[in-house]
């Protein structure tokens, strides 16, 4: 083939014409080419057919000629009624057959075997067809039945609570604690909905100090060195000593600092028994009349304060050892020496009272001094509440991970280092939320109230701002 991008035209020739000859040129010689590669393959196929036949021609002429040298079969057997007329197997041909046969039997790689159901009740499996479904989860009937009297219950009519499942009718009349099963008149927690009899709160039934739940019969509650009581589930996050705490002081200082109010000075953070809080109190002349339950304070006085050093952990018989303390005297050179919370209370909770406690000491070194005793009480509930909203913003799951920060209150981000919470600890959350909202007390609940609704239209640290301006 010759080189037509040197090919020149004379100049007497038309170069129109001229590049249309070349174009057929090139066009004529691929047509060429690829007529001669479509025959070479046609042969090429053509021989490896015609060599395929000639093969299996000889093979089968071998075949025969071996049929021809085999000695006559032998003459078939007379058939009986016990006899079997197959011929005996060898050991070859028993080893194949079970290999066959577990080849059958093995399923293969693509095969999808379905998941088994689990029971919801007992988390034993379930057979095929034997199995309710309850919210998407599927049950043992046996196993969805009613706490009070023990019998299948339907779907449609049920109540489900953190005690049990029960019938609609029986739930009515179930006291939770004793389990008697025909109350006559009862009690009900206003959060939780538990009912049982009014005798339980003075006949001595344990009360758990954090969530306010009776003790059922045949559960125990744990007793702390200083005589409260914990329920099981407000133990398992439990903050035990001064060391534990510190990853939420941390957290609760960060918090102040996204709201555009860090607390610049340092003090300690001391968890302490009630004996400890009831003498700091006294010590500091807080006048408590307002009928509620100290469980934190800010000092501004210098005193000697015993702190719970290492907690105790759970020994036999579910009595909790080996509790230390240490006392240590707490100075300052400002108007905050130290915060005192009671030990071995859930962590919402204690962080609930760290940041009201905190905003104290906040509202003390940044001259917010001798405000009216609602006003002031108002403001810390109010941060305390905005801490706990964080929180219901911090149970992990796919789509709480996904949250942009623009669309998380303040510390959303670091409570959700925790790690995945309980049901219950979501709940808890609603409960401390809600003691804030409904507390009647004329300083607690009404400061919460006023203050609250302050900062409907503006944050708090606005508010702040305009409260000192007025102050001025």
């Amino acid at each position: 083939m010759g080189c037509f991008s040197c090919f020149k035209p004379s100049p007497s020739e038309d170069p129109f014409e001229v590049e249309t000859a070349i174009v057929k040129e090139v066009s004529w010689y691929e047509a060429h080419i690829q007529e001669a590669e479509r025959l070479a393959l046609v042969i090429q196929e053509a021989e490896q057919l015609d060599w395929a036949i000639q093969e299996s021609e000889q093979q089968q002429q071998e075949e025969e000629e071996n049929d021809e040298q085999l000695p006559p079969p032998p003459p078939p057997l007379k058939e009986h009624n016990n006899i079997s007329s197959r011929a005996p197997l060898d050991e070859d041909d028993e080893e194949r057959i079970i290999r066959d046969s577990s080849k059958e039997t093995k399923p293969s790689e693509d095969e999808v075997i379905p998941p088994r159901s689990m029971c919801g009740g007992c988390h034993f499996e379930i057979e095929q067809g034997g199995s309710v479904d309850v919210l998407g989860v599927p049950w043992h009937p046996e196993c969805f039945s009613c706490g009070a009297c023990h019998n299948p219950i339907s779907i449609e009519n049920h109540v489900s609570n953190s005690r049990g499942k029960f019938h609609r009718a029986c739930y009515e009349r179930y006291c939770y604690v004793c389990k008697e099963k025909k109350m006559k008149n009862y009690h009900k927690h206003p959060f939780w909905e538990e009912r049982y009899c009014p005798a339980h709160e003075t006949d001595g039934t344990h009360k758990c100090f954090s969530c306010e739940r009776l003790e059922p019969r045949g559960t125990n509650f744990v007793m702390l060195d200083d005589g409260r009581w914990l329920c099981l589930e407000c133990m398992s996050s439990a903050v035990m000593d001064t060391d534990e705490v510190q990853p939420l002081h941390f957290e609760i200082r960060e918090f102040f600092h996204d709201l555009n109010m860090k607390v610049e000075k340092e003090f300690p953070l001391l968890l302490v028994e009630k004996q400890a809080l009831n003498k700091a109190e006294e010590e500091e002349k807080i006048d408590n009349q307002h009928g509620v339950v100290t469980r934190g304070i800010c000092l501004s006085e210098e005193q000697i304060v015993t702190n719970v050093s290492k907690g105790p952990k759970m020994g036999p018989n579910k009595q909790l050892i080996g509790l230390t303390t240490e006392s240590q005297r707490v100075v300052s050179e400002f108007e905050v020496t130290a915060i005192l919370i009671l030990y071995g209370l859930p962590r919402l909770l204690t962080g609930y009272i760290l940041a009201h406690e905190m905003m104290h000491a906040y509202l003390r070194l940044n001259g917010y001094r001798n405000l009216n005793n609602v006003l002031e009480e108002g403001i810390c509930q109010v941060l305390g509440h905005m801490w706990l909203e964080s929180q219901t913003y911090a149970t992990i799951d796919a789509a709480a991970a996904s949250y942009s920060s623009s669309s998380q209150p303040p510390g959303g981000a670091n409570a959700s280092k925790k790690g995945e919470w309980s049901e219950f600890e979501k709940k808890l959350v609603e409960f401390c939320k809600n003691e804030i909202e409904t507390d009647e007390s004329a300083v607690y609940g009404e400061g919460f109230r006023k203050v609250n609704h302050m900062v409907t239209n503006s944050n708090l640290y606005e508010t702040l701002q305009e409260i000192l301006r007025r102050r001025g």
